[in-house]
């Protein structure tokens, strides 16, 4: 593998500057809602990406090559991008003002190969990625985060942002304060998701030896079925209800039954899977698929 420049560290501001080893580009506030960047990578890049505010869009294309587009909501706000090797960081820091939070918004749109690991940041806004094939991990305090037909390890962490995956495949989890979580058509052999207050809506392939899991402590979780499935389910709900339409027969798993609450054990057809959904005193529905 060849390596890539070290350093070669680009801040988009209003005064241009260069010296050895950084390069300043000018932007006058009147150009400064549009800025492109590109970095030729090798397989396997990492992209890591800092945004206190804004959308961060992520897709992949086929070249090697990562393309940063920006858009500033003004000068107040500057754009650094870095590339050490075959990592690419990207980054969004406001100029000391006394800047509202609308002037230091920053959107992008990112393009990147396949099978490019990403890690982002991103307080308020939102996050979308799609067909990216690497590991993804996503922090968020209000933003949401939508990930479609992403593989790979695939962690989300937000304070009160929404979940959204589709067709998402590889190894999942999730967890929120106040988050709501939805997993459509959802092709993964492990499913962990937690959130407190917060619906989680999960409709997708059970794999044989996999684990799902689903957890709140408040809320609604919801999660659909075919007649043709195979899991050995577990579900209760310390305060709430559990509402069944499965045809279960009885577990060849042992579970310890509560005290208190609603509860359900059971296997469908040979119990292949494993779901085990648990709440403090939300409802619990185990429903056909339309």
């Amino acid at each position: 593998m060849t390596a890539q420049p070290c350093c070669r560290t680009r801040s988009w501001k209003g005064a241009g500057v260069l010296v050895p080893g950084l390069f300043l580009l000018s932007v006058t506030p009147t150009l400064a809602d549009r800025v492109e960047r590109r970095f030729k990578v090798e397989a396997h890049p990492v992209v890591t990406i800092h945004n206190p505010t804004g959308t961060v869009t992520i897709r992949a294309w086929t070249k090697s090559e990562v393309l940063v587009v920006a858009r500033r909501a003004t000068d107040r706000v500057e754009v650094d991008t870095e590339q050490s090797a075959n990592r690419v960081e990207i980054s969004t820091r406001q100029i000391p003002d006394n800047a509202s939070p609308n002037d230091l918004r920053a959107d992008f749109e990112i393009s990147v190969p396949e099978d490019t690991e990403l890690q982002i940041h991103n307080d308020s806004g939102g996050v979308s990625v799609s067909n990216v094939l690497g590991d993804t991990n996503v922090e968020t305090i209000g933003a949401d985060v939508a990930l479609e037909d992403a593989a790979g390890y695939l962690t989300v962490k937000t304070v009160e942002g929404a979940f959204l995956c589709t067709r998402c495949a590889g190894r999942i989890e999730a967890s929120s304060i106040s988050g709501n979580f939805r997993f459509i058509d959802v092709r993964s052999y492990h499913v962990r998701a937690q959130t407190s207050e917060g619906n989680i809506f999960f409709n997708g392939e059970f794999f044989p030896n996999g684990i799902y899991q689903l957890k709140n402590y408040s809320g609604i979780i919801e999660v659909r079925f075919s007649p043709g499935d195979s899991f050995d389910i577990s579900a209760t709900s310390l305060k709430g209800k559990v509402n069944n339409e499965a045809k279960l027969t009885p577990s060849s798993h042992r579970h310890l039954l509560p005290r208190f609450g609603d509860a359900l054990f059971g296997s469908m057809n040979t119990g292949r899977a494993k779901v085990e959904l648990s709440s403090f005193d939300g409802t619990i529905n185990i429903l056909k698929r339309d």
